[in-house]
């Protein structure tokens, strides 16, 4: 007698639930997607695409969609969540009743809430009441074009609960996506949300013409930053040499399909931060969440100049030149 199949529900229909909604439902998953908009729904159920992210890609029959959380929690294996990382708490609270008892829920969210500098694992554990060891993380270098086109990709999942781990790592290994398992939830979520504030300096510089060397020193001294701030906080220094850190960091310093580096490149034009967000049109969490990683250093008597410059740029404290000339202007010191 086979096995039935799991059941996945994912928030939301955006450009990442709906590359992870792909991929476990090409795992094996009935994968159910809640989608904020009807007409998105419908598409999904009726045309098996997605026509606000990708128009020209078809959907497994196993992946339907719906604007009831309810029911697509219901009888849930994993909920995945990717909404923006400022959302979380709100709409949490209204979903949260639903979960069920066993469900495992896992965050694709890469940002810090400003208000309390929580990672996203510590407001789902806060306002769900669940175990730790009911919530993962997956993180790494993944562009959803990509995974969408069926181009490999890996990432890392992390769940302080090593079963929880592998289970959800078979729920989303397939031919072109490849999960590896770890426990240092701090280190793969903080490797995610910490590259995007990197990843917008990088765009800043290559949208000013600063070179290649100045992009190759901020992703370097970068890394520095993430590694400093991740370990006082209690993130194994391996993770941060990994998918969820530098594979992360590459990916979105390099990309042009990378959403903060877009962002960064606006900025480096001379757009405002306005403007930039207009033209990205896509939620940037690096914007979001730059002042309270800041935060979060300071706590932790953690050096991060070139966030500390970002954050300055952002909040108009800064002009870009002045920016560029700031960080290039520190005392000398030991790289190491």
């Amino acid at each position: 007698m086979s096995q039935p199949r799991a059941r996945a529900a994912v928030f939301s229909a955006g450009s990442w639930g709906t590359a992870v909604a792909k991929i476990m439902a090409d795992a094996g998953s009935d994968v159910m997607v809640h989608a904020r908009r009807s007409e998105i729904a419908e598409a999904i159920n009726t045309r098996h695409r997605n026509p606000a992210y990708f128009p020209d890609v078809d959907l497994p029959v196993s992946l339907t969609a719906t604007t009831d959380p309810a029911a697509a929690l219901d009888g849930a294996d994993h909920l995945v969540l990717s909404i923006p990382a400022q959302t979380l708490r709100a709409n949490l609270a209204v979903w949260a009743p639903d979960i069920g008892p066993e469900t495992v829920i896992v965050s694709l969210m890469k940002g810090i809430e400003r208000d309390t500098r929580l990672r996203a694992s510590q407001v789902i554990a806060e306002v769900t009441g669940v175990s730790a060891d009911r919530v993962a993380v997956l993180s790494g270098p993944n562009l959803a074009r990509e995974i969408m086109d069926g181009r490999p990709a890996a990432a890392t999942v992390a769940c302080p609960d090593e079963d929880a781990a592998r289970r959800f790592q078979t729920a989303c290994h397939t031919r072109y996506f490849r999960p590896y398992t770890s426990t240092d939830v701090i280190g793969c979520e903080l490797g995610g949300a910490l590259k995007n504030v990197i990843a917008l300096a990088v765009g800043t510089a290559s949208g000013m013409g600063l070179g290649d060397n100045a992009v190759a020193l901020l992703i370097t001294r970068g890394l520095a930053e993430i590694t400093r701030l991740a370990t006082a906080m209690g993130a194994h220094p391996a993770t941060l040499a990994g998918l969820s850190g530098l594979g992360d960091l590459v990916a979105s310093c390099t990309s042009p399909l990378a959403r903060n580096r877009t962002f960064g490149v606006h900025l480096g034009h001379g757009l405002s931060v306005e403007e930039a967000m207009a033209a990205t049109r896509q939620t940037t969490e690096g914007v979001k969440s730059a002042e309270a990683v800041l935060g979060l250093a300071r706590v932790h008597d953690v050096e991060m100049p070139i966030t500390e410059v970002i954050s300055a740029l952002l909040n108009d404290e800064v002009t870009l030149d002045e920016a560029a000339a700031e960080l290039m202007q520190r005392p000398p010191r030991p790289e190491r």
